[in-house]
């Protein structure tokens, strides 16, 4: 058979219902990893649901167990084949977040896959299990179409704490860097940048939370009888917030910004619309970074938010000047930041600023900000796969605007890292009513087939063996 042979094959996979079928099965699956007492059904699905596929397509597996304590497992799977070239890792993950099932529509629950439309419901559909449920099965249409013989190795790991934030994930690929050695990494996760455009990320930004605080006096005060007498410490914090972000959304410390948006990043950007989706909000033009498009500001620069602000007691105000304030604030950065200076560049701000009474903390681990070169070989040899499957110009990201475990994957195995994702802004994804499109599930097998294709081909083999930057 040939390639145009195995993309058939794909789409017959979701015509003649195999593809619902998995699907189905997996949503039934209540794989909260947040949820204490899940331990069970989520080492379930990958024994009785991910192995016995992965092992129907040669692969040989193994559960590791988690070396955080109370942690998630893992499962690493291997297919070899005499003679193969070059060796893929990709990876998946089986849990989701909480199901939260009062709060869906009627008609709609989250452990049951249900189909209005072009619209696939169910929690799990978008994130993850719909994506990889895509990837097995193109896979195995290759597989079918090439006689069983892919000609690369590939090997798969799968998690079930990504939700809960992959504890032990770096733990166990430093614990098993032998077993995961490949030459490339490509998976699937996050939303296209449209739903008619697939798109191809390279990495993703990297995310920094710290907590701004101001403890002035222990308790509250009269209003009447202290006010213009005592410092307040709302208006300290929000003024101190304005000097690090003014009215419009722009970072004012230098030192938490990139030093520059590489031609090659604005180039990638150029053709990539942001929003005008269904139920997409409409963006603010004249918010954040001046000078850069959309695009380049969600994709290629940095991002300070602020995700909560208490002073007082916001649900039941009181006559009474507050004793202290509290934020919870977000940097979303790309590489080329010096994030590991983040929290001494916050406070050498506030002291210059006269702010010496509010405190910064680290409110969470620092993930890391990661990008494939858009010049590598793989990107190029990838977007031409993708653009040959589909007859669509694929958008490239250089990133994700949001944040995944990829840095894992870049830096700690050095892995040059394509993403390729099949959900949709608009997916609802960690929200009530999560689903995926049928259309593009349909576009998406086969786009899959066509890489595990190529994968096979000499055009690979060149990527595999290009000068990497």
């Amino acid at each position: 058979m040939d390639r145009e042979q195995a993309l058939a094959m794909a789409a017959a996979c979701f015509d003649d219902g195999r593809f619902k079928e998995a699907m189905a099965r997996r949503v039934a699956y209540c794989t909260e990893s947040q949820e204490p007492t899940s331990s069970t059904i989520l080492m379930s699905y990958l024994v009785d649901e991910i192995i016995p596929t992965l092992e129907a397509l040669g692969f040989a597996c193994t559960i590791a167990e988690n070396p955080i304590a109370g942690g998630s497992p893992f499962l690493i799977a291997e297919r070899t084949e005499r003679d193969a070239n070059f060796t893929v890792l990709s990876y998946g993950h089986g849990d989701v977040v909480r199901g939260h099932a009062n709060q869906w529509r009627e008609g709609l629950e989250p452990w049951k896959l249900i189909v209005e439309g072009d619209r696939w419901y169910g929690r799990g559909t978008a994130d993850n299990k719909g994506q990889h449920t895509i990837n097995l099965e193109a896979l195995a249409q290759v597989l079918a179409a090439r006689e069983g013989r892919l000609g690369y190795n590939l090997k798969l790991l799968f998690e079930m704490g990504e939700e809960a934030g992959s504890p032990g994930l770096r733990e166990i690929c430093e614990l098993h860097g032998g077993a995961l050695n490949a030459d490339l990494f490509l998976a699937s996760d996050g939303p296209r940048v449209a739903v008619e455009r697939p798109t191809l990320f390279l990495g993703s930004r990297g995310g920094f939370s710290f907590d701004l605080r101001i403890t002035l006096r222990p308790a509250g005060h009269h209003s009447g009888n202290w006010g213009g007498l005592l410092r307040n410490p709302g208006i300290r914090l929000a003024n101190a917030i304005a000097s690090m972000v003014d009215e419009k959304g722009r970072i004012r410390v230098r030192a938490l910004l990139p030093e520059t948006l590489p031609q090659n990043v604005r180039d990638a950007l150029a053709s990539v619309q942001v929003g005008g989706g269904e139920h997409d909000p409409e963006i603010d033009e004249s918010w954040g970074e001046p000078g850069l498009s959309p695009a380049e500001r969600v994709f290629g620069w940095n991002t300070l938010e602020v995700l909560a602000f208490k002073t007082g007691n916001p649900d039941a105000p009181v006559n009474a000047i507050p004793g202290r304030a509290h934020a919870h604030c977000q940097i979303r950065y790309v590489v080329g930041t010096d994030s590991g200076r983040f929290l001494q560049h916050l406070r050498a701000h506030l002291d210059a600023h006269g702010y010496d009474d509010v405190e910064v903390l680290q409110g969470g681990p620092l993930m890391e900000a990661t990008r494939l070169d858009p010049d590598d070989p793989w990107v190029q040899w990838a977007l031409a796969s993708i653009e040959r499957s589909t007859g669509k110009v694929p958008a490239l990201l250089p990133n994700l605007g949001g944040t995944l475990p990829n840095d894992i994957f870049a830096n700690l195995l050095g892995l040059p890292t394509l993403w390729v994702p099949h959900s949709h802004p608009s997916c609802a994804q960690h929200a009530p009513n999560e689903h995926i499109l049928g259309s593009v599930a349909r576009e998406s097998l086969q786009l899959m087939a066509g890489l595990f294709w190529d994968l096979g081909e000499k055009d690979a083999r060149a990527a595999a063996a290009g000068p990497r930057a």
